[in-house]
């Protein structure tokens, strides 16, 4: 059977979480919950614990790390964590509703139908953020068409955080290879499947900026960002992009 994985890495999302677990658990579709929390101080991973004998440990499950390590590092971590348990797909997705848990089906129908990689994108169709201060949205934006123009990635999104994987892809990677631990890791990743050749399709969602909880956007994790992507671009001329070999 192909099983579904959604990895939601978590630092003080207590007025979120147990709301997102759920809404997963309710969909119409079977989708297993691994939650990554960084040492959060308000109590997030308690209430997992909490949750985890009314919906099964063997469909709720929680890593818990002794502090803030990055969002590359928790990612990393899920990734591995899945493919030693031979999940099929292999989802990322925010805590705080800024993704919408519906277009988790969306996802997984596009990598059903034959996507290596499918991107839940801001930007596919216009500009579909809610509740951001303009600065902000024209920040995000220009990024992503910066990423693009310096790397060549055909990809709206390049930024985007809500996104499926096939196994295969995730076994191709050298994951331990993938540089960035901050912002620029959704960059490096969508990069290097792209060189890798995987089958790449954006869904358009509807990003919604979050109502409870606070928001882990700094200037800093943009600098990294712009910075990265230029010493990426730079590295992958001395890069095959090989995939590994997994039979």
């Amino acid at each position: 059977m192909e099983r579904s994985l959604v990895i939601i890495p978590t630092y003080n999302e207590k007025d979120n979480i147990e709301k997102m677990i759920r809404v997963i658990f309710s969909l119409p579709r079977e989708f297993d919950l691994l939650i990554i929390d960084d040492g959060s101080p308000d109590g997030t991973a308690g209430i997992v614990k909490k949750l985890q004998p009314e919906y099964n440990p063997d469909r709720l499950h929680l890593l818990q790390r002794a502090g803030k390590m990055g969002l590359g590092t928790a990612y990393i971590t899920g990734f591995k964590w899945a493919l030693e348990r031979n999940y099929s797909f292999i989802f990322e997705m925010d805590a705080d509703f800024s993704h919408n848990p519906d277009d988790l089906i969306r996802l997984h129908d596009a990598c059903i139908n034959g996507a290596d990689l499918a991107i839940g994108s801001r930007y596919k169709s216009g500009v579909n953020v809610v509740n951001w201060p303009m600065g902000r949205v024209l920040m995000s934006y220009f990024a992503s068409k910066y990423v693009r123009m310096v790397t060549g990635m055909k990809i709206h999104d390049t930024t985007a955080g809500f996104k499926c994987y096939r196994k295969h892809v995730l076994e191709a990677m050298d994951l331990d290879n993938i540089k960035f631990k901050g912002y620029a890791f959704q960059i490096e990743m969508k990069f290097t499947a792209w060189k890798m050749q995987f089958s790449i399709v954006e869904i358009p969602i509807i990003f919604t900026e979050r109502q409870v909880g606070a928001s882990k956007m700094t200037g800093g994790i943009f600098n990294e960002a712009f910075w990265g992507v230029l010493t990426m671009k730079v590295r992958s001329y001395f890069h095959p992009y090989k995939r590994k070999n997994t039979s």
